[in-house]
């Protein structure tokens, strides 16, 4: 088992992982760019995946690590962590379905990091 600071680092470069993939998509898309023209979707599909993948491991071990009993209900602030996690995890390619969304994207992702931060300091719920 590693230590709670090992899984807070992990889940913190996930998360620059995962918005450095869909913040490149938002630019790209926004700029007129098109999926089937992008030099770089496998990078950035690749970069998203493992940005997910690192904030879901990264997050639960810190979960284990504070304490966290297996078997018990999650908290609310935890299911809102999820649920923006998912969020994130699903729109990776959404500024390229939809270009009119890409420039908002720019101001969307920072404010969803805003709340999970929010969550996680304060577990308000």
């Amino acid at each position: 088992m590693f230590p709670r600071d090992f899984y807070e680092i992990l889940h913190i470069l996930g998360i620059a992982l995962l918005f450095a993939a869909v913040g490149g998509a938002a630019v790209h898309a926004a700029n007129g760019g098109q999926k089937a023209t992008s030099g770089t979707r496998g990078i950035l599909s690749s970069v998203h995946g493992l940005g997910a993948l690192l904030i879901l491991v990264g997050g639960f071990g810190m979960l284990a690590r504070i304490g966290f009993q297996h078997g018990t209900n999650f908290p609310g602030w935890l299911w809102g962590k999820i649920i923006i996690w998912l969020v994130l995890s699903g729109i990776a390619l959404l500024p390229y379905r939809k270009p009119e969304l890409a420039k908002p994207f720019l101001f969307i992702l920072p404010a969803l990091a805003g709340a999970a931060a929010w969550m996680a300091l304060y577990k308000p719920f």
